[in-house]
């Protein structure tokens, strides 16, 4: 079992990846559902950090720091650098932001890292549907110092159209020229029902039916 499948595995164990009839916020009618939220354990957050790591090794991604838009991607930031270090030897940097800006102390928006110019950054996300949140962070990242933002690092690329013909994640690249990097696609989960990886038999016909409704 390969790392990508060995992680949707995981994902069904956790219960954050589950098949059936969901209504997503787009109206869309979906037979699977992710639901990252359900991760809630210090077993599963060391696991995924690990899963996390193996895509930045495996990508060769470039990064001086780590980091984990509020608030779903502050703990995967913090997972993800503790798991570079632990399995690759790679201490990397990490910084999330406030939802509020802090006006004593030391005040500002960034916990974590200072940043500097020149500085590559990888983001770490969990999923991204209308990328809305990266259109968030960019601009601050840039507020704190000239930054190169190397990649976005996320779980699950649902390779599915936005408003146009082009994914969530072929926007990110085409507006911003950041390259995504996903542990695994919709179509990695499909093949892990197919070959019997996960459980879901049941639901591969209306998998392959969503995928070619809406998939790019």
């Amino acid at each position: 079992m390969n790392y990508k499948e060995s992680f949707i595995k995981f994902m069904v164990e956790s219960g954050v990846l589950t098949f059936g009839d969901f209504t997503l916020k787009s109206g869309r009618k979906a037979p699977y559902f992710v639901n990252t939220g359900n991760y809630n354990t210090g077993a599963q957050l060391a696991r995924l950090g690990e899963y996390y790591a193996q895509c930045i090794k495996e990508n060769n991604v470039q990064a001086d720091t780590l980091f984990g838009p509020a608030y779903k991607g502050i703990p995967l930031a913090t997972a993800c650098s503790i798991a570079l270090f632990n399995k690759y030897g790679i201490d990397v940097n990490y910084a999330f932001d406030r939802k509020e800006a802090k006006d004593h102390g030391e005040g500002g928006v960034i916990v974590g890292r200072k940043m500097e110019d020149g500085e590559k950054i990888a983001i770490i996300e969990d999923v991204i549907t209308a990328g809305t949140a990266i259109r968030t962070v960019l601009p601050l990242l840039k507020e704190q110092a000239d930054v190169d933002i190397t990649a976005l690092i996320i779980s699950v690329d649902r390779m599915e159209k936005g408003k146009g013909e082009l994914s969530a994640v072929q926007e990110v690249k085409k507006d911003f020229g950041i390259n995504v990097y996903s542990i695994v696609t919709m179509e990695d989960i499909i093949d892990a029902i197919k070959n019997d990886i996960i459980p879901g038999k049941e639901y591969l016909d209306k998998m392959i039916e969503y995928r070619n409704i809406y998939g790019v």
